[in-house]
């Protein structure tokens, strides 16, 4: 089956692999010790259809938005899952023993995980921004203190990133974000979608979700200044409590993150723009830290997700596909 370059492709990397998601299909391909490939494929398709509610402009952006988290948290435990088989193999191939956990026990650590990483999320890059922004003063200016709060943002943001890429299982999980790049560049480049070919193409690609999280940075720093103004002159007619403020902010997260959304969307279209061009400057320079140099085992492991959610042919891989 030739590719069609019409027909978009993307994904993520998971823990020793990549998912892909096609018109129809999702594809995870996860590389095993041992080797082989193993793929879980299954049918899906988006909520936010053209011709719904859902698929409105704004509201989409959201609605794509909740369904890759829930995809991502679901894709994410399913390669841990099985990268734990592979640690315990090699365990047991020591005479080591370990103790196996109930099933309560994990989701109640997977739980906890998600639990200490969003209330992470919130401090950093909610709270702390606007505490900082009203200890030197800047809460009675709104636009000031939203660029402040949102620089902050910024910078916490690319720092968190960057220290994380230090960690190598990190480092591991951001050369196979760098291999699903390559390949989606080479599909859609049509460079052909042979290892070595595919190598040749870059890791930076407009629309990753690096980039439109810079999107989502920017774009609430104007929305939550004209909605500060709004509030604070016709409203309460004074300064706005930083706590009432950081309610009604997140409340406004489905509206910044459909209008990122959308010029994330306008700006793959539009890539020689010049105005486009700037504006995913910093997107893409993030993207030098978030993919790396892929080996061609983690280029192959990438390319089996993206053939299999493009329904392609896999042969001359060693692939073993897995039920569900």
């Amino acid at each position: 089956m030739e590719p069609k370059k019409e027909i978009s492709v993307g994904g993520q990397a998971v823990i020793e692999g990549v998912m892909m998601r096609g018109p129809e299909s999702l594809a995870t391909a996860i590389r095993r010790k041992d080797g082989t490939i193993e793929l879980f494929k299954q049918a899906f398709a988006s909520k936010a259809k053209k011709g719904t509610f859902l698929g409105l402009p704004l509201i989409r952006g959201f609605v794509s938005l909740i369904e890759m988290m829930l995809i991502g948290m679901k894709t994410i435990t399913l390669s841990a899952n099985r990268a734990e088989l592979d640690i315990r193999a090699e365990a047991a191939a020591q005479g080591k023993q370990q103790k196996d956990k109930s099933k309560a026990a994990q989701q109640a650590e997977n739980l906890i995980s998600y639990v200490i990483a969003f209330g992470l999320a919130f401090v950093l890059f909610a709270w702390l921004p606007y505490q900082i922004g009203d200890w030197i003063g800047l809460s009675k200016q709104n636009f000031y203190f939203n660029l402040f709060a949102g620089s902050i943002r910024i910078v916490f943001f690319v720092l968190y990133i960057w220290l994380i890429s230090r960690m190598k299982d990190i480092h591991r999980l951001f050369q196979y974000h760098g291999a699903e790049h390559k390949n989606v560049n080479a599909y859609e480049k049509e460079t052909g979608l042979d290892i070595a070919a595919i190598q040749t193409n870059t890791t930076i690609h407009p629309r990753c979700g690096t980039s439109f999280m810079f999107f989502v940075l920017l774009v609430s720093i104007l929305i939550f200044s004209v909605t500060d103004t709004i509030v604070s002159a016709f409203i309460l007619k004074a300064q706005v409590p930083i706590y009432l403020r950081l309610a009604y902010h997140i409340l406004l997260i489905p509206l910044v993150s459909g209008v990122s959304y959308e010029i994330l969307k306008f700006s793959g279209r539009n890539l020689k723009h010049p105005i486009v061009k700037l504006l995913t400057i910093p997107g893409m320079a993030l993207q030098r830290i978030t993919t790396q140099p892929p080996d061609d085992q983690m280029v192959e492991t990438a390319l089996v997700a993206m053939k299999a959610a493009l329904d392609m042919d896999l042969d001359g891989h060693n692939v073993k596909v897995m039920p569900g």
